[in-house]
Parts: C-alpha cells; sequence; structure tokens
C-alpha cells in the first residue's frame, strides 16, 4: 500500500519548472497522468490542470499558466516511458486537441479492471478497494479554471494520480494470471489512435433536442430561435449552454409560446433568475420564431438495408461473444469498428486484420469468425 503521509504535491506553475519537470520524468520508466478541464464552468472548455505522478513525488502543472507545453510532447510521445491513466479516452482526446500531444505506451487502469470482468470500475471504487483511500466526490464538479485553486482542490487532484502506478501493478498481475494481458495492452493501444471530433456549433442542433419532431411547424421556428439565443449568451457570458437554459426548458418555452414576462415564469424550468437575466429575449426569441418561416427537417440518409443487416449481425455477434467472456460490448471490438465493416466488408483476412489494427489479439481470435460472419 502507498504510503499515506504525503509531502504536498509540487506546483509546476513557470517555463522553467516545466522544463525541470520534463527532465525529471525523463529518467523514470513509468509516469501516471491526468488531466482536469473546466467543462462545467466555460463556453468552450480548455484543460486547466495536468497531474502526474512517479514513485518519487506528485506534480500538479499549471496549463493555464504556462505559455509553452510543448517539454511534455516527448515524454508523451516516448515509447519507453508507459504513461499510466485512468479512463484515459478523454484525456487523451483533450490533449491531442488543445497541444497536439501523442501519447505512446499507454496502461489505462479503468481498460485493465473492465477486461477483468471487474463491475465497480470508477478510480474512486478501484482505490478504495485496493488501498482503503477515498476520493472527495463533492469535489469531482469543481471548478478547475479558478484561481488561485484551494487547497483541498490541489491535493484532490493529485489523488487522481498518486495510487494509479500500485493500482497499475495490482492489475498488471491480475491481467497476467487471468490470461488477458495483451487484450487490454492493445485496446490501450487503440484508444491512443482516437482522433478529436469538431466541436463546432450546429445551427441545426435544436432538432436533436428531445420533443423537437413532435412539435408544430411554428414551434419547431421557436424553438430553432430559442436554441440560437442561448448559444449567444453562452457564448458572451462564456457559460456551457446548459447552464444558461437546459433543453427541457427550451421545449417547454417553444410549445407555450408565451407573449409576456408573467407567462414566461409560470413554465417549468424557469427560474426567478432565469427571467430576471433572459426573460425580454427569450420573449424576442419567441416572436421572433412565431414569424418566421418553419424550419425544414433535415433530411435522412437513404438506409441502405444491407449495411443496416450487416450491422445488426455483428451487434449480435459481439453482444454473444461479451457475455461470453465477462466483459462488456466494447471491449469486445468498439463500435465504430463494427459499423465501418458493416458499410464496407473485408474481402479477406488480410483486409480484415488492416480494418482490426491494432487489435491483433482480436483479429487472431475472432477474424476467421467474423469474416464467415460478414460472407453470410
Amino acid at each position: 500500500m502507498p504510503d499515506v503521509n504525503m509531502p504536498p504535491p509540487i506546483l509546476v506553475e513557470s517555463d522553467s519548472d516545466l522544463k525541470a519537470l520534463a527532465q525529471d520524468l525523463a529518467r523514470h520508466s513509468r509516469v501516471a497522468f491526468d488531466t482536469e478541464s473546466n467543462s462545467l464552468y466555460a463556453y468552450q472548455e480548455q484543460v486547466c490542470l495536468i497531474q502526474c505522478s512517479t514513485e518519487d513525488a506528485d506534480y500538479i502543472i499549471d496549463s493555464l499558466a504556462i505559455a509553452d507545453l510543448s517539454p511534455l510532447a516527448p515524454i508523451l510521445a516516448d515509447a519507453a516511458i508507459e504513461k499510466v491513466l485512468h479512463g484515459a479516452e478523454y484525456d487523451l482526446v483533450v490533449l491531442k486537441r488543445d497541444f497536439g500531444f501523442q501519447v505512446h505506451n499507454l496502461f489505462d487502469t479503468r481498460v485493465a479492471a473492465r477486461t477483468l470482468g471487474m463491475e465497480r470500475t470508477g478510480l474512486g471504487n478501484l482505490l478504495e478497494e485496493a488501498f482503503g483511500a477515498r476520493l472527495d466526490k463533492r469535489l469531482q464538479r469543481a471548478n478547475w479554471g479558478r484561481r488561485p485553486l484551494p487547497a483541498d482542490l490541489l491535493d484532490y487532484a493529485r489523488l487522481d494520480t498518486r495510487y494509479l502506478l500500485p493500482l497499475r501493478d495490482r492489475l498488471a498481475r491480475a491481467l497476467r494470471e487471468a490470461g488477458r494481458w495483451q487484450e487490454a495492452l492493445e485496446f490501450c493501444e487503440y484508444l491512443t489512435r482516437l482522433e478529436p471530433t469538431e466541436n463546432d456549433f450546429d445551427p441545426k442542433g435544436f432538432w436533436r433536442i428531445a420533443g423537437a419532431h413532435r412539435l408544430s411547424p411554428r414551434q419547431r421556428a421557436i424553438l430553432k430561435e430559442l436554441y440560437l439565443f442561448r448559444e449567444q449568451a453562452a457564448s458572451r457570458m462564456d457559460r456551457p449552454p446548459f447552464k444558461v437554459m437546459n433543453d427541457g426548458t427550451l421545449l417547454a418555452i417553444a410549445q407555450a409560446e408565451p407573449r409576456d414576462l408573467t407567462a414566461l415564469r409560470d413554465l417549468p424550468g424557469m427560474t426567478t433568475g432565469q427571467v430576471r437575466r433572459y426573460g425580454q429575449r427569450v420573449l424576442e426569441a419567441v416572436a421572433r420564431g412565431r414569424s418566421a418561416l418553419p424550419p425544414q427537417r433535415p433530411a435522412r440518409a437513404a438506409r441502405d438495408e444491407a449495411v443496416q443487416e450487416r450491422y445488426e449481425r455483428l451487434r449480435q455477434w459481439r453482444k454473444k461473444k461479451a457475455r461470453q467472456h465477462g466483459v462488456e460490448s466494447d471491449l469486445i471490438l468498439p463500435r465504430e469498428l463494427l459499423i465501418s465493416m458493416a458499410r464496407r466488408p473485408p474481402r479477406d483476412m488480410d483486409s480484415l486484420r488492416q480494418y482490426m489494427a491494432p487489435l491483433e489479439w482480436r483479429f487472431q481470435t475472432y477474424g476467421p469468425e467474423l469474416l464467415k460472419l460478414l460472407r453470410t
């Protein structure tokens, strides 16, 4: 069990501090990493902290204070240094999106736990079970963009990496004993190849609000105007759109078509503060929608019945394999891979191997069966 009498984390807040840290990290064969972003508090989220731990010390890098984070790039890309993260997919994507970092030689402790068939795979669950360490769940939704960060937040942030290296060792032993080491490791490699998706505002995104398709044409026009108003307000205030007004409230306003603040105030989801801050602009959006042409429903992509049939066959096969293997379905094969196979079925084992790279263990284990299934 790790030493519970931990010295305070080392804050890295300048370019010179970061360069010195990078030189120190280069001496280690493995480093634990994590990130904290402000997605719950900003219109455009950004990475606010990068935590890392070695066997010797814990570091908290203030990524808002340091202009150039490039000294970390060689560490993250070095295949000779194992990077240990928990639930790494989001961290990998934001590190690549915000800084262009590529990560090689990843060990994801959550992937390891899921590959072992564990049901409780949150970091807090694993740390409490393995080491008796408890994370304060009250701080999970903290605003990591505030400065200065209080001591309790810094200590909480440090705990996200402090125990990852010994946790990695426990899980690695269990994976080897279960004969699932390669299975877990190649899924970690798959995660490092994921690319960030575009996160630009979609003016037609109101169609994805639950219930939008059941509105009348005029109500849909109002919903569209409300959706555009919310985005503009969120951008101006640097807040996430859902903190301006949630989807359910937009839908309720569109359905009620209020004409004054009294009617607006009575709607579900509308608070006194929202009426005071946004009421007049909401009514203006309703008025614009009432006089606008109804928005056209987005055209649905033509459904290829053969593709749909192949995808469903693959999905049912994956579900069955997951039950047999005692894991969740995505660990058998990611959904995106099933969709690609359904759209463009591989012709032979060589083309199937290219599809499945870097999932070589899965190719060897399931390849012939998959190819037969796709040829049916």
